[in-house]
């Protein structure tokens, strides 16, 4: 299918998706999010593709959530209304596969917010030595459980709790040495990295492979929604800070908070 905001080409038995609005530093609106969701699910269903490997075009993997679309551009009726976003659920982005097969993600510069969701639910990682990972949904004035979620079973637990404690991002080597990363390689061979990481897991067998991806899948999902049903809660959305946030972040000027 024709996408606008993801380039997605097969090679070989690889599957290549590219996070594709570069002049946004690809930060995901509701078509990209929506485009990757599907992307995913056409490489599942791509018989030729054995491997998946995500990255980001132009100058980052993704700086996060759009906020002028998905905060400062939306009413307090509207956030009301609002459900989890597809990347945000129990089910994220590769919730409904149907085929198991490996996504690898090639990351560079930020990795931030609902990116760093997504290339935590990939079942590996690849990043360039300039790429930072961070949860900046709590600078939004909400909570960043579902990704702390995801992170924590991959990496070293309290360095996980800063993170969604401060919002402040993780350099790619501290990444490297928690165990989120699975390989670090100079600056802009992030993709090159992730196509020998592939060619790796296509020499064994894909069904196999496939297994273990199932089960590696499975294990944190009991968190993810424990976190989800808790969050949800809370209503974050809703606050006086959250708000604060979003117009200081769009008027270029330092939020003052009030915890409420």
């Amino acid at each position: 299918m024709p996408y606008e905001n993801v380039l997605y080409e097969v090679k070989g038995r690889i599957a290549y998706i590219t996070l594709n609005r570069p002049q946004s530093l690809n930060a995901f609106n509701d078509p990209l999010e929506s485009e990757v969701v599907q992307a995913l699910r056409e490489f599942d269903l791509e018989d030729e593709a054995w491997v998946a490997i995500i990255s980001g075009a132009g100058r980052c993997f993704s700086a996060g959530a759009d906020v002028k679309q998905r905060f400062a551009g939306t009413t307090r009726q509207e956030r009301r209304a609002a459900v989890v976003t597809r990347g945000g659920g129990v089910d994220g982005f590769l919730g409904r596969t149907a085929n198991w097969k490996p996504v690898i993600a090639a990351v560079h510069s930020y990795c931030l917010g609902v990116a760093c969701s997504l290339t935590a639910e990939c079942d590996l990682i690849v990043a360039a030595e300039d790429a930072q990972f961070g949860i900046t949904e709590l600078k939004r004035g909400i909570q960043g459980a579902t990704i702390w979620a995801r992170l924590w079973p991959n990496m070293a637990s309290k360095v996980a709790a800063e993170m969604v404690l401060t919002g402040d991002p993780i350099s790619a080597q501290e990444a490297y040495r928690m165990g989120l990363v699975n390989r670090l390689v100079p600056k802009g061979q992030h993709v090159a990295g992730a196509e020998k990481l592939a060619e790796r897991l296509m020499e064994v067998p894909p069904l196999a492979v496939r297994s273990s991806v199932r089960m590696l899948r499975f294990a944190p999902l009991k968190l993810v929604a424990d976190a989800e049903l808790y969050a949800r809660a809370l209503r974050l959305n809703l606050t006086e800070d959250f708000e604060e946030s979003a117009k200081a972040f769009v008027e270029k000027r330092k939020p003052v908070y009030k915890g409420r």
